[in-house]
């Protein structure tokens, strides 16, 4: 869904996902509009429930839907094992007390 901020004229959009999330927000909440943050100036665009009822229609069977697949997913994935615990890391060793030096004996001719 497209919008222009009210405050600095910026136009974005929000993505289904966030308009699904809102209507559930607003269906739980029952309120009347959703506040759509701008990217640019952060400030809260008043977007009327109408307006994202109209651009996700069928919105409450998608949200039935996404629901079923997520009891489902967790029964039929196996439980992740314990990490075992890290090995403690070998301490470096410590550097040799005499440094290599190169030697500028040699002069170009």
């Amino acid at each position: 869904m497209n919008l222009r901020c009210a405050f600095c004229q910026t136009p974005y959009a929000i993505s289904r996902n966030e308009i699904l999330a809102a209507l559930q927000h607003l269906d739980t909440e029952k309120l009347s509009h959703y506040d759509a943050h701008c990217p640019r100036c952060q400030r809260a665009t008043r977007v009327q429930r109408q307006k994202l009822e109209l651009a996700y229609p069928n919105w409450r069977e998608e949200l039935k839907e996404l629901a079923s697949q997520a009891e489902a997913v967790p029964a039929s994935t196996p439980k992740p094992e314990p990490a075992s615990t890290p090995k403690a890391e070998a301490k470096p060793k410590p550097a040799s007390a005499k440094t290599h030096k190169r030697s500028h004996s040699h002069k170009e001719k």
